[in-house]
């Protein structure tokens, strides 16, 4: 089944301050021991979200002004730390479809693309600018648009950077290394057919 081509994201943002935000803390380790990714969502920044009795510390995510947002505005080196792709898994089981930052770490960012989850990289006034428009009116909407590399919101526009490889693959629809892999069955099975070591 082909990839979905990923163009255009549009819908509310969310701003999440802080820079070098690690991937521990996006996900905490100890909510990794899953077979599979699903449900990783609810515990998306868990320790900054919640107190040890479960009680809500007011995190941006859990304002209900942000509910629904779909797109993550954060600081410098966003996804730092260890490799884990728990993290970006995390993000998209919530809802995130888009992360806008100063930078990120590079594996946090491959990982990323391979889920059709943009990483926006854009300069700290860009970010400021959206910030301020969406803490100005929380049902502000944000597009993002990767062919034109830039960011449209109240009224303004932005210019974003992002590694070309990973924008390419997103507005291709070849983002996902396995889901290609899986799709090309057929050839493989008949190059495999083809070579003598495979029959061996």
């Amino acid at each position: 089944m082909p990839l979905e081509k990923i163009v255009k994201i549009d819908g509310a943002a969310v701003f999440v301050p802080g820079n070098d935000i690690d991937t521990d803390r996006i996900i905490p380790a100890r909510f990794m021991k899953c077979v599979t990714f699903d449900g990783l969502g609810e515990f998306l920044f868990y320790d900054v979200r919640f107190n040890k009795d479960g009680s809500s510390r007011q995190h941006p995510l859990d304002d209900p002004k942000h509910k629904g947002a779909t797109i993550l505005l954060s600081g410098l080196n966003f996804g730092c730390g260890s490799s884990r792709e728990h993290a970006p898994q995390a993000l998209q089981k919530f809802g995130i479809r888009a992360v806008i930052a100063e930078n990120f770490a590079e594996i946090f960012a491959g990982n990323c693309t391979t889920l059709g989850i943009p990483c926006i990289q854009m300069s700290a006034e860009g970010t400021a600018r959206i910030a301020a428009a969406v803490k100005a009116d929380p049902k502000t909407r944000v597009t993002i648009d990767l062919e034109s590399s830039t960011v449209s919101f109240a009224g303004q526009t932005a210019s974003f950077e992002m590694k070309g490889g990973a924008r390419e693959a997103l507005i291709k629809g070849e983002w996902d290394a396995l889901g290609q892999l899986l799709d090309g069955k057929d050839q493989v099975a008949a190059l495999a057919g083809k070579l003598d070591y495979m029959s061996a």
